[in-house]
């Protein structure tokens, strides 16, 4: 077997690059993920220190790293808990709804046509489940009284991506509207009947993965998770939401020892996701766009905190609590960076904007998320549940 010292080496100093920068962001009390993004555009094409042997690899563990993330997320709840949560939160989806109008109106001010006004408005309503994902857990705030109104809009949204994806690829790629409302229609159709599998015999699933020995455990629990969120992509679906329905799917002891061994696992590609990110954006283009970039991010980051407190107040949560929801919605990631790989080809303003859009708000969202809504000393209940 040939082993590559380039790609050795590469991922060696992307390591350690990147414990620095979490020992640092610890030291400080903030989350690692604002400085492991902007590690990812100093490392990429165009950045301080190019690493094109390790580029590939980046982009295969970021792909693993959103499942990992998002299976971890749904070992923290319960099928029943959760769907009673989405319904409860449809309403939050429709106000969810305005954070694409900000997008789309810079779209048509900018020239863009249908199908290049249809992405913009995509990149700016969905926020980044990854970088949340990890933000809450970085936090400690997974207990919170506010986090499963958070949790519910993400899930939500990527519902609603399920629907959008098909059609803006369809579009973008020369297709009729009716192609591209049958193949919408197919994935919502797909991700719907996903879900009521897991709420009617999801028990089963934890009866397949539990073993006692920790290394079956994990290798049955990942190898499931893989397969289902393969099968989410294939219906045009989020990879991200298979990974969630499985976690949901496993509770009681299974899942304590699921969290337990994926941890560290979840921990290394998490941040080669943050890594990832940085590393699909081009520095040289971003300084054109900034100032636009810049308005666009000021204003779904407003339209954002009005979701995520609206979400908030329906299950009873307080003051600080609404605007913990809020600022944690605020970061766009990986399903922006999609869209503009779907349609940027056509629209060459598209890509830069877009980029230096999601830059900004995945690195200002964790911090305006880290310091929103808490007192400078908490007592202990608050700590644990929020207010």
């Amino acid at each position: 077997m040939h082993v590559s010292i380039a790609l050795l080496l590469e991922l060696g100093l992307i390591l350690i690059v990147l414990s620095v920068l979490g020992t640092l962001a610890r030291r400080v009390t903030l989350s690692p993920i604002p400085l492991y993004l902007l590690a990812g555009l100093a490392l990429g094409e165009g950045g301080l220190l190019p690493v094109p042997a390790a580029g590939q690899f980046v982009q295969a563990g970021a792909s693993i790293g959103i499942v990992l993330l998002l299976l971890a997320l749904g070992l923290e709840f319960s099928t029943a808990e959760f769907t009673t949560s989405m319904r409860h939160h449809l309403p939050s989806a429709g106000v969810d709804l305005v954070n694409a109008v900000p997008g789309a109106v810079a779209g048509w001010l900018l020239g863009l046509d249908g199908v290049g006004v249809l992405a913009l408005g995509g990149a700016t309503f969905i926020s980044s489940s990854g970088i949340i994902a990890r933000l809450l857990s970085d936090l400690r705030r997974l207990g919170n009284r506010e986090t499963p109104s958070v949790l519910a809009v993400l899930v939500l949204e990527d519902f609603a991506m399920a629907a959008y994806l098909p059609v803006l690829a369809v579009l973008a790629s020369g297709g009729t509207w009716w192609q591209a409302m049958a193949g919408a229609l197919v994935a919502v159709g797909a991700v719907l009947a996903a879900f009521a599998v897991s709420s009617q015999w999801g028990h089963h699933i934890g009866r397949l993965v539990e073993h006692p020995d920790n290394e079956q455990l994990m290798l049955r629990m990942l190898g499931l998770t893989m397969v289902v969120a393969a099968l989410a992509e294939y219906v045009h679906a989020s990879a991200a939401v298979g990974a969630f329905l499985v976690g949901l799917t496993l509770t009681g002891p299974t899942a304590d020892r699921a969290r337990a061994v994926i941890e560290p696992l979840r921990d290394l590609f998490a941040a080669v996701f943050f890594v990832a990110i940085g590393l699909s954006v081009a520095p040289a283009g971003l300084l054109p766009v900034l100032p636009a970039a810049l308005v666009l991010a000021v204003v779904t980051g407003l339209t954002k905190v009005l979701t995520g407190r609206y979400a908030a107040s329906r299950d009873g949560v307080g003051p600080r609590g609404r605007l913990r929801a809020g600022t944690a919605l605020i970061a766009r990631g990986e399903f922006s960076i999609v869209i503009v790989g779907l349609a940027g080809a056509q629209h060459p303003v598209l890509a830069p904007l877009v980029a230096a859009y999601v830059l900004l708000l995945a690195v200002a969202g964790p911090l305006i998320t880290r310091f929103a809504g808490t007192r400078l000393t908490k007592r202990p209940s608050e700590q644990l549940h929020g207010t």
